[in-house]
């Protein structure tokens, strides 16, 4: 009795054994089958002028997938090519459907090398192919030999400009390493002093509370480096009424204009 019985567990652990292998089988059979192949691609935040092409590329990457074995590595060596692409993650819609979600470099300035201008992200990655329309204009003595920018000063006004609030980088025509410091030249507007490259957020955050307040109208530069006082120069003396009025011009804006400059005899 003992004997059947123990015949009759092998036998159970057999078909157990059995029937899992079968089942393991039968979906890996059925993960590359055509029953759930992708047919439904939605690709998301892919920007820029090479958005396009990109989607492209992640669509025909994506049908020789299924729901039930989506390869993201098979996904990010179809964008490899676009730097503009930063990552791509997907989810499986089952049975017929994929998400693809692409992370976007943002370009924000654009290197010029005298011949050419190459647009570069916040990050520092040249971004070969991307528009440069509407960035403003970094000089640099060579033009980049790899992915990213090379030089302490390319770097730090390519920094300079990814700390801009949007509506201001979109007024900016150029950014230079100058006597003053970093300097962003406005297509409207005085330009922008920033000295050395720290406290960036802080010091854009006085340009644009400067910019919006109309007593400043008129000034040819804006001194930034302490953010706290920033100092509008280049201003037209103030009328004695005005003076009479406002004894201290810094109260109502904080901005402390710079004397107007004394004739020489």
């Amino acid at each position: 009795m003992r004997a059947l019985r123990a015949n009759r567990l092998v036998v159970a652990g057999a078909s157990c054994v059995l029937a899992l292998a079968l089942l393991g089988l039968g979906f890996l059979w059925l993960r590359d089958s055509s029953l759930v192949a992708v047919t439904e691609v939605t690709v998301n935040g892919a920007e820029g002028s090479q958005s396009e092409e990109i989607r492209s590329a992640l669509r025909e990457a994506a049908e020789d997938m299924t729901t039930l074995h989506v390869r993201e590595d098979a996904l990010r060596s179809a964008v490899q090519q676009y730097p503009s692409v930063a990552a791509v993650t997907a989810t499986a819609d089952f049975p017929y459907g994929l998400r693809i979600d692409v992370r976007s470099r943002t370009p924000v300035a654009a290197l010029d090398t005298g011949q050419r201008r190459i647009a570069v992200a916040s990050d520092g990655t040249v971004l070969t192919g991307s528009a440069t329309d509407g960035l403003p204009r970094v000089s640099v003595n060579t033009p980049p030999g790899g992915p990213r920018v090379r030089g302490d000063s390319a770097a730090a006004l390519v920094r300079l400009m990814a700390a801009a609030p949007a509506p201001l980088r979109a007024r900016a025509e150029r950014a230079f390493l100058g006597p003053d410091g970093l300097t962003v030249v406005l297509t409207e507007g005085p330009r922008l002093r920033f000295g050395r490259g720290d406290r960036l957020e802080a010091k854009w955050a006085a340009a644009a509370r400067v910019l919006a307040d109309d007593s400043t109208q008129g000034a040819t530069y804006l001194d930034l480096r302490l953010p706290e006082r920033p100092a509008a120069g280049g201003l037209a003396p103030l009328p004695t009424e005005a003076v009479d009025e406002q004894t201290d011009p810094a109260a109502a804006t904080g901005v402390v204009p710079e004397p107007a400059p004394t004739p020489t005899p």
